[in-house]
């Protein structure tokens, strides 16, 4: 079987795939390999610690087409101790990297809230990388009952 791209499908027009009954597979999913491997390149080398990032996410999505994600980091925020920026990483998706966050100390607080696709249950990870060097990371596993990403 040829797996179509997004591309692929888009052009073709993806209502005529599925009113034709073409399947669209999923199988093209990232793995905890390829997740783990981006975390390590976030870090640059640096010891990845447990702590100062919260995720706020449902524990149980009904739809993983719009999923609310907020993540806040503990920070002063001050010129010499901030946040500079965030990841937020999903193991089971196409693609894990799905979004970055760039703060300053004028951003006042680490926060960010937005809403993301989850093809099924999987681990969504929160990576923050402060103006020290030092990155820390947590991560959350949200359960999916309908995915987003063509589940």
């Amino acid at each position: 079987m040829h797996a179509l791209t997004r591309r692929q499908v888009l052009g073709a027009g993806a209502g005529a795939a599925v009113v034709a009954g073409v399947g669209i597979p999923v199988s093209a999913l990232a793995d905890a390999d390829e997740t783990q491997k981006m975390i390590k390149e976030f870090a640059g080398g640096a010891a990845i610690k447990e702590g100062r990032v919260e995720l706020d996410m449902p524990e149980i999505a009904e739809n993983g087409n719009t999923v609310e994600l907020g993540v806040s980091v503990d920070s002063p925020m001050s010129e010499s101790d901030y946040v500079k920026d965030v990841i937020i990483l999903a193991d089971g998706n196409p693609n894990p990297g799905v979004a970055t966050f760039h703060f300053t100390p004028l951003s006042g607080e680490a926060s960010a809230v937005t809403r993301m696709r989850l093809a099924k249950t999987q681990n969504v990870y929160a990576v923050a990388k402060m103006s020290d060097g030092s990155v820390y990371m947590t991560k959350t596993t949200v359960k999916v009952t309908i995915g987003g990403c063509g589940g």
